[in-house]
């Protein structure tokens, strides 16, 4: 599990509420303004959102899920959240402001988690174990996979030393550089959240289909 940092380009201020399976308590999601009118056109090319109220003057960057990104001179920008299967392959994914904590998405991503056809018996809804970096190293996400039957495997702080993180953490590293590899997403272009998170879907999906073997 694993979260990156997208920097947002040329997108108004435009809300969209919460991501209905993935943020159902609302806390990665902005509150959506509702006054904003329609798009009207501007120079040649180009589109000014019409907002009477407020007077939005074009090229301004913001939108849903967007916050100041930390590590980016404070720029608007979102952070995608995937938890990948033992092999990379993204299971979950899920789109937050850049300025919360990366451990806000734990919860929501792994009760996300699509049941799996196994070879014998009923589907896997629970993975038999789940590894995470020092961020998610907290208590309460620790009590969480053990109700529900799964095995913890998060690196403790200053316990666990970084150099051996690598040997699991690199394939969702690697996950994270083939969805940033689509032009939709890196750099984000979509004002509308729900948008933004459909084409990450999308990615994932696609991502999966390339992957997986294909009979001939």
């Amino acid at each position: 599990m694993a979260a990156s940092a997208v920097r947002v380009r040329g997108v108004g201020t435009h809300g969209a509420p919460s991501v209905p399976g993935v943020d159902p308590g609302g806390c990665l999601a902005s509150t959506a303004p509702q006054d904003l009118g329609p798009a009207r056109c501007g120079r040649t090319g180009r589109l000014v959102i019409g907002d009477r109220g407020r007077g939005q003057p074009a090229g301004k960057k913001g939108g849903s899920l967007t916050g100041p990104n930390p590590v980016d001179r404070g720029k608007p920008g979102s952070k995608i959240h995937v938890l990948t299967d033992a092999g990379g392959l993204p299971l979950v994914v899920a789109v937050s402001p850049a300025n919360p904590h990366d451990s806000g998405a734990f919860v929501p991503l792994v009760a996300s988690i699509p049941a799996i056809r196994s070879r014998r018996g009923p589907r896997r809804r629970h993975p038999a174990t789940l590894r995470a970096g020092k961020a998610y190293d907290q208590p309460e996400r620790r009590r969480f996979l053990r109700r529900r039957g799964i095995a913890v495997r998060i690196a403790r702080r200053g316990v666990d030393s970084t150099e051996r993180l690598g040997r699991h953490r690199w394939k969702v590293e690697r996950t994270l550089a083939w969805l940033g590899g689509y032009r939709r997403l890196s750099p984000r272009y979509e004002r509308n959240g729900y948008n933004f998170l459909g084409f990450l879907c999308l990615a994932a999906a696609i991502t999966c289909w390339k992957k997986l073997p294909h009979s001939t």
